[in-house]
């Protein structure tokens, strides 16, 4: 085998991969024309005068978001059917022309202010796909036409965390052919919002491969740059307006040492779990009482965020322009489950002693440090361990590690022990841990536990280590 692991233990995120990763969970808000016909995709026919939420309230969003523990909101700002939600000077088929305001209303501009003012972080969805624009299907017009939408997106509504370009087209064979100026978008982005990642079909954040917030057992974020191919995504991406029910069809090993032989270019690109609480995407009212369950929720949350991915749940509104009170709730109990699950941290006052350390700056004591320390095994230590001493015995049902991802992500496989009566006992196995891993078991009473490093590229790093025990 050659060096492929040596080159992919390399590479590392750029800063603003970094900040959105410790974005860790935020919401996605399918809101639009969909919401007003009862469908998922619209074809671009639909008269504007059907856009109207009689009780909007942006703010009402905001909080029901936060009160679910998210600390973002994605707003899709134009679906598949080319509705804008926004005074766009490039098209009459937006809010301008409904009865939302008399035709002064901006739904992203205040969905936008209200996020700033209660200090959740604000992102835009354009789908490039566009059934109304009749320039579309034409090449270079539509591709302006796109960027002048982009551009007004890009400098009206103030910082943006991430641009999210979907790759779904249902065209079909016989359908418009619409050769998409990707670079142009990347670099009006780049210009305009240099802090924003762009996602999905783009270059910084990877869909996981479903929408049914599955995740892989071992999510790399290093992976060959092949899969950053809009090609790639486009192909994976739906193909109609139905929901894929699992992740049954996507790759299952994109970063092992097995899937990167033979590769020779790799690139930093971590994956997005996206799912909605609903059965749909869009508000449908026969869909009130077909929101996801709190375990199925928890179950999905530990799954991604807890396996080096990030979770955006998407909450849609309703036709009065708010989030349904059985959402609302539903984001409620679901952010007090998490709590409970984290409840108690037993690693308060605990020590930490490992077999190897690189220098006194990658001391081992790093990983209880809220800073950006971290520890480092020396260069040597083939099966790095360290043993984390409790101070006395204590019950808890789940271990969180970080790898310090800064550096990169070279963890491949590492178990858990916990000590029982002066022996050993296996814990926990597991593969990557990269930006969070949250690992689960039977609840224990110890007082050490031992993390072992069983393989690893270049360099083995943690910078945090937390021990926790639910409330019941």
């Amino acid at each position: 085998m050659g060096d492929e692991w040596l080159k992919a233990a390399s590479v590392v995120p750029s800063k603003r991969q970094l900040d959105w990763q410790k974005t860790e969970f935020y919401a996605f808000c399918h809101f639009g024309m969909n919401t007003f016909t009862d469908r998922e995709w619209g074809d671009g026919t639909d008269s504007p005068e059907l856009f109207n939420p009689t009780d909007f309230d942006a703010s009402q969003w905001v909080q029901a978001v936060k009160n679910g523990g998210m600390k973002g909101l994605v707003l899709t700002c134009k679906h598949h059917d080319g509705f804008c939600l926004w005074q766009s000077e490039y098209t009459d088929y937006s809010v301008k022309n409904s009865p939302f305001k008399n035709g002064k209303g901006d739904i992203v501009k205040e969905v936008s202010d209200a996020c700033k003012e209660a200090g959740l972080k604000f992102g835009i969805y354009v789908s490039p796909w566009d059934r109304h624009e009749k320039t579309y299907g034409t090449g270079a017009p539509y591709n302006t036409y796109f960027k002048n939408q982009l551009e007004e997106l890009l400098t009206n509504y103030g910082e943006l965390f991430c641009v999210w370009l979907d790759g779904a087209c249902g065209e079909g064979e016989n359908g418009k052919k619409q050769e998409y100026d990707w670079q142009g978008y990347y670099s009006l982005i780049r210009r305009l919002q240099p802090n924003a990642v762009i996602s999905i079909c783009g270059p910084d954040v990877r869909w996981c491969g479903n929408e049914a917030g599955i995740c892989r057992k071992s999510e790399w974020s290093v992976v060959p740059s092949e899969f950053c191919s809009n090609l790639y995504t486009a192909e994976h991406s739906q193909k109609s307006d139905t929901v894929l029910p699992s992740g049954k069809e996507m790759v299952l090993d994109l970063g092992s040492r097995k899937a990167i032989k033979g590769k020779d270019d790799f690139i930093w690109y971590p994956a997005e779990v996206d799912v909605s609480i609903r059965p749909g995407w869009f508000y449908h009212e026969s869909e009130d009482y077909k929101l996801k369950g709190l375990k199925k929720l928890e179950e999905i949350y530990l799954n991604s965020v807890g396996a080096n991915a990030n979770l955006i749940l998407n909450i849609p509104p309703d036709k009065t322009g708010q989030i349904n009170k059985i959402d609302s709730l539903e984001l409620d109990s679901f952010r007090r489950r998490l709590e409970k699950l984290f409840y108690y941290c037993q690693s308060g006052n605990a020590h930490a002693f490992a077999t190897s350390e690189n220098d006194s700056s990658d001391a081992v004591k790093n990983i209880f440090d809220s800073a950006d320390n971290y520890w480092q095994c020396d260069s040597d230590d083939e099966m790095p361990e360290i043993v984390i001493d409790l101070g006395e015995q204590k019950v808890f049902d789940k271990v969180v590690l970080a790898e310090n991802i800064a550096t990169g992500q070279q963890i491949e496989k590492f178990t858990l022990f916990f000590d029982k009566g002066g022996k050993w006992k296996r814990l926990f196995k597991g593969t990557v841990i990269g930006y969070k891993r949250i690992c689960l078991f039977k609840a224990v009473k110890s007082s050490k536990i031992k993390i072992q490093i069983n393989s690893f590229r270049g360099k083995a790093t943690l910078s945090s280590v937390g021990v926790y025990m639910s409330k019941d």
